[in-house]
């Protein structure tokens, strides 16, 4: 799962072993809490195997904000860079097998490969990126209906389609289940009725 890396870092086996040995794996079940809103980030995950939903509770309803997958890494960026509370819970969907490293220990890692900017940054843009996606997923929150956020999510990320639960994609497009099978359905009917050109 490291190769992505390795390719990238000009360093010795003997420093590259220590880099991976900063790396803890984790076996889970689903609905394992990594985190709680309020608690201050401190691990940083990567998945080998499985699904994790980022949510958090707003007067008692639970709002999905993320979903993340095999190869990606996920934390509660603001709560983890800054030593803030986390504004979010981070959860397994499925049984998951997870590699975790400490912040002290990611720093470390990044203070000694601070001279050479272009790796330091491909590293941390790697470790995010999915993070990085929020702002697009926030702007079509405000901008697009939730039809349009659901045919986005098909044509987008599939694979949250096949694998998360119906009530988290309703809690992640802002809108109750009822509502979610009522979108399925006119997409469903928007498509039989499409009329055949060929």
């Amino acid at each position: 799962m490291f190769n992505q890396f390795r390719s990238k870092f000009p360093s010795t086996d003997e420093k590259w072993n220590e880099y991976i040995g900063y790396f803890n794996r984790l076996e889970v079940p689903a609905k394992t809490t990594l985190l709680e809103e309020n608690e201050v980030s401190k691990k940083l995950y990567i998945i080998e195997k499985g699904c994790i939903r980022v949510w958090f509770n707003n007067n008692g309803k639970d709002l999905t904000t993320q979903f993340f997958f095999e190869n990606e890494s996920v934390a509660s960026i603001e709560s983890f860079m800054k030593k803030l509370p986390s504004p979010t819970n981070i959860e397994t969907i499925e049984s998951s097998v997870l590699w975790w490293i400490h912040k002290n220990d990611l720093d470390k890692i990044l203070e000694e490969i601070k001279e050479i900017p272009e790796l330091r940054d491909s590293l941390i843009n790697k470790l995010f990126e999915r993070t990085f996606d929020y702002m697009k997923y926030f702007v079509s929150f405000i901008k697009d209906s939730p039809v349009e956020r659901y045919a986005n999510l098909i044509k987008e990320r599939p694979q949250i389609i096949l694998r998360v639960p119906q009530h988290y994609i309703a809690s992640y497009l802002g809108i109750t289940t009822v509502h979610l099978s009522r979108l399925k359905s006119k997409l469903v009917n928007k498509i039989v009725d499409k009329p055949n050109l060929n």
